[in-house]
């Protein structure tokens, strides 16, 4: 009897260790992160890039909802900007404190970036910005819980500056010092840290400023912008704009017959091809842009041999969405790689080192990121500056490249190291805009 009684409450021991650990796992399975995703899908900024900015990061996390990371269930909640920043702030904030998201990511407009970081700081709750670029997001801010894993704008302004400089000589026979340039910008902060860039690198360079000015990017008319520029008769234009405005501009130009050497874009209305065609038919041709680098046109030898299939899957499920594109823009590698970062390093380490998805987790896990060049699908590293520094969260191994437009092309041209053909400069006599 004795016996009979203690086996069943062996049994009974079992039973009820058996449905604890059920009870355990059914709770660890219902583990989840909830992402609250912003981007422009509707107004100007939408066509200018945004949308396909979320198409990549949705990709991306499309993927990894199927996967799960370290036992954890991705959910994400998706928010329209509007392309307007007030609404970017409101919707951030409804995410976090309505939703309950644990984060947010995306964002493609600078002038959303920099009061949405401040707000979100307010909060402490953790911020990923995957495109947007002006470094007004960080520059001496302090920030604890924002980081971004994309280039700098002043890093965008220095770059094309510089690859003007090493090319005056050799394309334009001149010497900086009579290369005449103008700098044009929206005048928004993404604009204005850009020109900002152009500026300083101009004056390293030793260049002739003949114009620099800024507009509205909403401004309905550009032609009293393009008759200055007729007058300085500027060798190169560096212009950063988002689209409309782009087009606006060169249709105006065209009409107004300005004529210039090289225009050299800086990411934005300038990644997407698409449009600069659309708008501008085969005046698109030989127009340069400086973004990080399309991951399709990255260099796989020098890559994590994990990613090149990743990059395969992106751009397979892209052309599911948008099939027939001529150039995958940019603007979708961008999201994609850099929302990879946050899910394949930061993520998992937030979880298995620090205990889970709290923003202190997640800020401890992003400052121990430490990703060589190579091991994004963009080509750069991540490592982030650290507290009290002056552009804390921000990423320190980043760097945009020039790529050019040609026969429905896009090559990177330069720096060097990157370069997969020749730059064409100036533009070849007979194009509608060579002053050749």
């Amino acid at each position: 009897m004795r016996l009979r009684m203690a086996a069943r409450l062996v049994r009974g021991l079992l039973v009820a260790i058996s449905a604890t650990g059920l009870m355990a796992s059914a709770e660890a399975q219902e583990k989840k992160i909830k992402i609250g995703v912003v981007f422009d899908l509707t107004g100007p900024l939408a066509g200018g890039g945004s949308e396909l900015g979320y198409i990549g990061a949705k990709i991306i996390l499309d993927h990894f909802a199927k996967t799960g990371v370290e036992g954890y269930k991705i959910e994400a909640v998706y928010a329209d900007a509007q392309s307007k920043p007030d609404i970017a702030i409101n919707e951030s904030v409804r995410l976090l404190e309505q939703e309950k998201v644990d984060m947010v990511l995306g964002f493609f407009s600078s002038a959303q970036c920099v009061p949405v970081a401040a707000r979100v700081e307010q909060l402490k709750k953790f911020m990923w910005m995957t495109t947007c670029i002006s470094s007004a997001v960080f520059n001496d801010k302090g920030y604890k819980y924002v980081f971004r894993p994309q280039a700098s704008g002043d890093q965008f302004g220095m770059m094309t500056m510089d690859f003007i400089a090493q090319n005056a000589k050799a394309k334009f026979d001149k010497e900086p010092k009579d290369l005449r340039v103008a700098i044009i910008h929206e005048d928004g902060a993404y604009g204005v840290d850009v020109s900002r860039g152009n500026e300083a690198g101009a004056k390293k360079a030793g260049f002739n400023v003949v114009m620099k000015e800024g507009y509205s990017a909403t401004a309905p008319d550009l032609s009293a912008l393009v008759t200055k520029l007729k007058r300085a008769k500027p060798d190169v234009i560096f212009h950063t704009g988002y689209n409309p405005d782009i087009t606006l501009l060169l249709r105006q130009a065209r009409e107004q017959g300005l004529k210039f050497g090289a225009l050299m874009g800086h990411g934005a209305g300038y990644g997407v091809y698409e449009k600069l065609k659309e708008g501008m038919g085969a005046d698109a041709t030989y127009i340069f842009n400086t973004d990080p680098i399309s991951i399709w046109l990255a260099n796989q030898k020098t890559m994590d041999p994990k990613l090149p299939a990743v990059i395969k899957m992106v751009g397979e499920e892209f052309d599911k969405i948008r099939p027939g594109v001529a150039i995958r823009s940019a603007h979708v590698g961008i999201g994609a790689s850099n929302t990879f970062v946050f899910m394949n390093d930061v993520l998992p380490r937030a979880i298995k080192k620090y205990g889970g998805v709290d923003p202190d987790a997640l800020r401890k896990a992003a400052l121990d990121t430490d990703i060589p060049e190579g091991g994004t699908m963009l080509g750069f590293g991540v490592k982030f500056y650290g507290e009290g520094t002056p552009m804390s969260g921000q990423n320190e191994r980043s760097f945009p490249v020039v790529i050019q437009y040609i026969d429905d092309k896009s090559s990177v041209v330069w720096p060097k190291s990157q370069a997969q053909r020749d730059a064409v400069l100036p533009l070849p006599k007979g194009t509608t805009y060579s002053n050749q």
